[in-house]
């Protein structure tokens, strides 16, 4: 659970590198490999349960799911969560190699496979990944644009584990310690590298916050606010990009009134620029298939952009024979979205190339790359306000800010109630607004060109390299049972 403030809003990165030590010293000292299994199991459950409550948030005051049905479901989760530490822990007892460099290695990629597979399995829930906890502040951030945020999870594990030795030696041994300062050094030297260029002018943005209500946002007697409130924020703004959240307005495409959007588009045509606006999309070329869509406005070719990554339970239901009664469940609309496609382009609007992501999907480091290096500055729309005043809406934000990192783009983040930010290449924050207010943020962002060592590759080079460590570590297993026989 003190795991949790080494991540947003509180920021403390340090302290992820301390109770991994601990982590990693019980399960050095664990009898058994189901012990240390244990450990690990109880060690996730502390760190989703305090991590992700924003879950019930969700759940419960906006889903209209009973209580104890709720805290069922977010402790099955959590269970579910606390399998892939578990396993990690399980199997790096069940090696346990003798060397300790070995050691050291397979420690940190079996907690960053895990990680990954937790992020990949069943649509993947990466929330919580330990490399997170360093952006943007951390020295170890600046090893999110060669190795991105798993690589950073193995850095992370990695310094814990030669704390953990130097702690079994009592500090005796300094070579564990200053490992831990030359990984410390070479990620404060990555962050003076510029891995990317500026290219043309910084263009004016404005990326608005309607605030409205999560409880009223799908009542009809409300889509007129809504309208007004969104059609409002976008003429006091003459910024040349103009961003408003994802389903910003509760409607199709289809039945918005074609005035609405019209004045919209001649307003961004006067600033000659362009207009983002976040609608449902139904395609009827396709039976009852709907999207998630942000469509562009003004001066450009219209443009859009479906959503790809759903949410699970949210936008669409997995294996509806089984869990088809939450429907039924939750007062949640548009439960069954279809999906846009994996390698969608950016979009060439406001004299830039944005690439967009909707709400959930920046959480996929991986999915976000496929539209770069064409990009030059990413969009990420959402509607947070599903979290409520928890620590959700921070924690993304900081997914957000690593991201940035990763790709050297600034983020430009429209939210419904926040957090509504401009986020830089480095991953800092230079302008937010308060949350849960109604205004717009007006700012400057300044286009990239060229492409990190994260985004050329990707996560083959952390994976291969976790790979060959775990195979060292079962053949060095192997040799060690055939020579007590």
């Amino acid at each position: 659970m003190l795991t949790v403030l080494g991540y947003a809003p509180f920021y403390l990165f340090p302290l992820p590198l301390l109770t991994f030590a601990v982590l990693l010293g019980w399960c050095r000292a664990a009898a058994t490999p189901g012990q240390s299994a244990a450990f690990g199991f109880w060690f996730g459950m502390g760190l989703f349960s305090a991590g992700v409550t924003w879950i019930y948030v969700s759940l419960h005051d906006f889903g209209a799911m009973p209580v104890p049905l709720a805290i069922i479901a977010l402790v099955i989760l959590c269970a579910y969560l606390s399998l892939f530490p578990a396993f990690a822990c399980w199997l790096l007892t069940r090696l346990r190699p003798t060397a300790p460099l070995l050691w050291v290695l397979l420690a940190a990629v079996l907690w960053m496979l895990c990680e990954w597979l937790r992020g990949t399995l069943l649509t993947g829930f990466p929330w919580l990944t330990v490399g997170y906890s360093q952006a943007p502040y951390s020295p170890l951030a600046g090893f999110a644009p060669v190795i991105g945020v798993y690589g950073i999870s193995i850095t992370v594990v990695l310094c814990a584990a030669l704390l953990t030795l130097w702690f079994e030696t009592r500090l005796k041994h300094w070579r564990y310690g200053l490992s831990v300062l030359a990984i410390i050094i070479t990620g404060q030297g990555l962050q003076w590298i510029d891995w990317v260029s500026p290219e043309g002018e910084p263009v004016t943005v404005s990326l608005l916050q309607g605030n409205i209500a999560q409880d009223l946002k799908w009542r009809a007697d409300q889509i007129e606010n809504s309208m007004e409130t969104y059609a409002q924020l976008i003429l006091e703004s003459d910024s040349r990009l103009i961003v408003t959240p994802e389903i910003s307005i509760p409607l199709f495409s289809d039945v918005v009134p074609p005035a609405y959007l019209t004045y919209i588009a001649e307003h961004a045509k006067n600033n000659q620029g362009d207009v983002l606006i976040g609608l449902a999309e139904r395609d009827h070329d396709d039976g009852d298939a709907y999207y998630n869509t942000m469509f562009s406005l003004g001066t450009s070719p219209e443009q859009s952009y479906r959503k790809h990554h759903l949410v699970p339970f949210g936008e669409f239901i997995p294996f509806k024979p089984i869990f088809g009664w939450i429907i039924q469940v939750l007062q949640i609309p548009l439960t069954d979205f279809s999906r846009g496609g994996l390698n969608q382009q950016p979009m060439a609007i406001a004299g830039q190339r944005v690439a967009i992501n909707i709400c959930y999907e920046d959480v996929f480091g991986e999915e976000i790359i496929n539209q770069l290096p064409q990009a030059s500055l990413l969009v990420n729309v959402s509607n947070d306000a599903w979290f409520g005043r928890s620590i959700g809406p921070q924690q993304h934000l900081q997914i957000s800010q690593m991201r940035a990192l990763e790709t050297g783009r600034y983020m430009l983040r429209a939210t419904n109630t926040g957090v509504t930010a401009i986020i830089d290449e480095r991953g800092h924050v230079l302008d937010t607004i308060e949350i849960f207010t109604t205004a717009a943020l007006h700012g400057q962002a300044q286009g990239f060109t060229g492409a990190t060592p994260y985004v050329r590759s990707g996560n083959y080079p952390v994976l291969a390299f976790a790979m060959l460590i775990v195979c060292i570590s079962v053949l060095s297993a192997f040799r060690a049972m055939r020579k007590t026989r």
